[in-house]
């Protein structure tokens, strides 16, 4: 069936949208996982201010993204209302006074005739929600895959669905960032980056590392199509869907493992350290999901980290991909258990390691600079591997949780010693070599001593920054069809 398809929609598709928004991962904040329903006028502009004073926003995080259960029906000439008792002001007063704060504003729809909390959907009215959107200057939709009348099981149909919506979007003249939400069904990585700025590779992510749900139906790792997403995937579970086709991710068009869950509570600090950095290096929209009204220093911790916000946001735009996976470990009670290694170059010659130990323990875990660029070419023929780095470490200097407990308490003011992304941008800093990008740095690798090695904590993570000391050789690069 793909095969019949994808002439038709797939032979120009190897170039992301071009609306000129998303050259990197987008950045923000949306409230579906913390609080549902529960929406409001004050709870936007409660949370922006959070995201102000905490600095949250000058690290990247600007998009300010209402979900579902926003609206009122459609009025008499067929357009979606807001509803008044929630939002008194209505959608383009809030707007502008998120506009003033220098953060974006998004909202949420379904190519459905329902959202999933059974709203008013869009679905064959694309037009003229796509206009009031725009009238109301929204910045960012959110476009979800409930109750669609059966026009799913078929690359080709779910593309024309979600496609009406991209042309509304385009049509209106305004820059509209495009988020599919269509939960990896019907091979959207082969298709999404046609149309859209971000596209869902999996079903709902819940709150946990690894646990199996049998709401996740797909949790076959060797089976990156599955056509049952459903909910509940645990973070393990993304990672291991995505892994396959992480290539597909380029600049303007990504990858979506949906919202982090940092700060809900369900995981461990080491498991949400894994969890932000893989989707920080997966090249993942990274959108908090947390209500960061009542955000942990903890958390605050994980998500104001610019030296893995710095590989989220490289210049380069190239996902990590898995160098090394292992099964043989020690399980945890759900059964559980495996260990990663995956690697990805980052702009100026820099590479990205990453040890991910879901393990039921500690353990060493090593590598080498044969393995580490495998894709620059087979054992041992990249270049690379001759070439000298340092090594640092990108959690080393992670805030302390009495500096983060004193910002979120309104205690301490902003230092110039953070980093702030409003006034350098990533690309700008990485140039300058910008300590505080680069991490801590904590040895050196290269030809005569070419294994990095480190232990790393039970469902934990280590994560590398291999800064290049030779000038650099040619990246592989090939062109690749989209089959």
């Amino acid at each position: 069936m793909l095969l019949l398809f994808a002439p038709t929609i797939l032979a120009t598709s190897v170039y992301a949208v071009n609306n000129g928004l998303a050259r990197t991962p987008q950045m923000g904040w949306n409230n579906w996982n913390s609080l549902g329903c529960d929406v409001s006028q004050s709870l936007l502009l409660e949370t922006s201010k959070v995201l102000l004073d905490s600095g949250l926003k000058d690290v990247g995080y600007r998009y300010v993204v209402l979900d579902d259960c926003w609206s009122d029906g459609r009025d008499a000439g067929g357009y979606l209302r807001h509803d008044a008792k929630k939002f008194p002001d209505g959608m383009k007063w809030i707007a502008g006074q998120l506009h003033d704060m220098g953060l974006l504003f998004g909202m949420y729809s379904s190519a459905g005739e329902m959202t999933c909390a059974r709203y008013e959907g869009s679905l064959d009215n694309e037009e003229k929600d796509a206009d009031i959107w725009a009238s109301w200057d929204v910045d960012y939709l959110k476009y979800d895959n409930c109750y669609h009348r059966g026009r799913f099981g078929y690359p080709e149909i779910s593309f024309n669905r979600y496609n009406k919506m991209a042309k509304a979007l385009n049509a209106t003249g305004r820059p509209i960032l495009y988020s599919l939400c269509s939960w990896g069904e019907d091979y959207v990585h082969t298709w999404g980056m046609s149309i859209a700025n971000s596209w869902r590779v999996s079903g709902d992510i819940y709150d946990h590392f690894n646990r199996p749900d049998a709401l996740c139906a797909c949790d076959d790792p060797r089976d990156p199509h599955c056509v049952a997403p459903g909910t509940h995937c645990s973070v393990m579970n993304i990672i291991n869907k995505v892994a396959p086709y992480v290539d597909r991710g380029q600049f303007g068009g990504w990858n979506d493992l949906d919202m982090l869950e940092v700060g809900q509570g369900g995981m461990t600090d080491e498991e949400y350290k894994a969890h932000f950095s893989m989707w920080a290096a997966l090249k993942s929209p990274l959108l908090i999901g947390t209500d960061i009204r009542k955000l942990s220093p903890e958390a605050l911790t994980i998500l104001n980290n610019p030296a893995v916000i710095a590989v989220s946001q490289d210049p380069l735009g190239k996902s990590v991909a898995q160098i090394f996976h292992d099964r043989e470990v020690k399980k945890d009670r759900y059964g559980q258990g495996e260990i990663q290694i995956w690697s990805g170059p980052l702009w100026l010659h820099d590479q990205v390691v990453i040890f991910l130990n879901a393990a039921d323990e500690g353990l060493e875990m090593t590598t080498t600079l044969n393995d580490i660029f495998l894709h620059e070419g087979p054992e041992g023929s990249a270049p690379q591997t001759m070439e000298e780095y340092d090594i640092y470490d990108l959690w080393a200097d992670r805030m302390d949780d009495s500096t983060a407990k004193q910002i979120l308490n309104g205690k301490a003011q902003h230092k110039s010693s953070w980093y702030n992304a409003t006034q350098t941008p990533y690309k700008e800093g990485l140039a300058k070599a910008d300590l505080r990008l680069l991490g801590k740095r904590v040895g050196s690798i290269g030809p005569k001593h070419d294994v990095l090695r480190a232990h790393v904590p039970r469902h934990g993570i280590r994560m590398f920054r291999l800064r290049n000391l030779s000038g650099g050789s040619p990246r592989y690069a090939t062109t690749k069809d989209e089959l």
